[in-house]
């Protein structure tokens, strides 16, 4: 009811396991329905999940593929097993008049101050090294490593911020059109994005490219849906369980 527009033709936001007659015992939210938060919700009793991001691979969630992977058979019978209803909000979080993921992230990192920004363009109120920014963007978002291109010594104030995977050709025009001075990006692709910042750099431009990783940049989201269900549904249990990255740098 709070989406412009109503229901979304086409959605991928559905049912991923489970049915709409359960009994809510309890819910948690997180950016995938892993394993680990699968065990996580069945300890607390709490048998709907609502993932911002797919359960079984791919995007739609199509599973004719893995019938015969064990991977695949493995979690779908831990899902049914305890009964448990894992839903997607992938689309709807993103086309709220504010978009929950974004405004989140951004006020996680205490960029609010002028207002939200919904192009992803601020300008902080205080200029920082590049170095100085990815510190503070670690801090803030419990990042222990990350990616970048660009002189730490650099100065920012404008900052573009693009959580999640935008991709390349989006990406690309709105450092085209904004002129930021870094780009925070979820994730990219590394034969787009950051070969147009590297040509853009050999060209002389002072630009910085800073890769948050997809789900560090979009947890927020998974928090923002904590809130909104404390606010909507304060009788209904929530918790909100970070999925974690399943990669790890060495």
């Amino acid at each position: 009811k709070e989406i412009p527009g109503g229901a979304i033709a086409g959605t991928v936001d559905t049912l991923k396991a489970g049915n709409r007659d359960i009994k809510v015992t309890g819910v948690v939210t997180s950016m995938f329905a892993t394993v680990d938060v699968i065990k996580k919700a069945i300890a607390m009793n709490a048998n709907f999940i609502i993932a911002h991001e797919p359960t079984f691979y791919n995007h739609a969630d199509e599973t004719a593929w893995l019938e015969n992977d064990e991977v695949y058979q493995y979690k779908a019978k831990l899902l049914k097993d305890n009964n448990i209803a894992v839903w997607r909000n992938h689309d709807y979080v993103h086309s709220l008049a504010v978009d929950g993921v974004a405004k989140t992230l951004a006020q996680q990192l205490g960029w609010l101050q002028n207002g939200f920004a919904k192009n992803g363009f601020y300008k902080l109120n205080a200029t920082l090294t590049l170095r100085q920014l990815i510190a503070h963007a670690k801090q803030k978002l419990g990042i222990d490593m990350l990616r970048y291109n660009g002189d730490l010594a650099q100065p920012c104030k404008k900052v573009l911020l693009l959580p999640g995977a935008w991709g390349g050709k989006n990406q690309i025009q709105a450092i085209s059109r904004l002129k930021p001075d870094v780009v925070l990006c979820g994730e990219i692709s590394e034969w787009e994005t950051a070969e147009y910042i590297g040509d853009a750099r050999a060209a002389g431009n002072k630009i910085a490219l800073v890769l948050l990783g997809h789900i560090a940049s979009e947890e927020p989201g998974s928090a923002f849906m904590l809130k909104w269900l404390q606010e909507k549904v304060p009788a209904v249990k929530a918790t909100h369980i970070p999925s974690g990255n399943s990669l790890e740098f060495i």
